[in-house]
């Protein structure tokens, strides 16, 4: 389990949150990064952008292993993609869902809570500019059969 862990936050730092491996769309609109290595895959698509939806898949040898579906919002300015990318980036081995329970940079905050373990999860990230919030993703996902 520790592999595929570590695969998926190399992927996620190596997609979106590293401005890295746009793929091809998917789906009419979407926007699409992909990163393989060896015999893993992982694929982030998600259409929209103020208000916007998603899913990441992990295959393990062409087969699908691992599934995230996410929707989010921005609610409040001033909004930074890159303070998201950065917390994305800091994602843990116990929790390689989104970023970490808490991530500071100057007037931003973000918070992830996660409920339950790799195999069946549910979660929430927020982000505040000086303490008001300005943006909310949930997500839920785990282990395909």
């Amino acid at each position: 389990m520790k592999d595929i862990k570590e695969f998926i936050i190399k992927a996620k730092q190596n997609t979106y949150a590293g401005k890295n491996n746009q793929a091809e769309s998917s789906r009419d609109g979407s926007i699409d990064y992909e990163y393989c290595e060896g015999d893993y895959k992982y694929r982030d698509s998600y259409v929209g952008s103020k208000y916007f939806s998603g899913q990441e898949i992990v295959w393990v040898k062409g087969k699908p292993y691992w599934s995230m579906n996410y929707v989010g919002k921005v609610f409040g300015e001033p909004f930074s993609g890159d303070f998201l990318k950065d917390a994305l980036k800091k994602c843990t081995i116990e929790t390689p869902y989104r970023g970490p329970a808490l991530y500071e940079d100057g007037d931003y905050t973000y918070l992830c809570n996660v409920e339950g373990n790799f195999e069946w999860f549910e979660g929430r990230e927020l982000i505040f500019f000086k303490n008001k919030q300005i943006y909310e993703l949930k997500f839920h996902g785990g282990i395909l059969d």
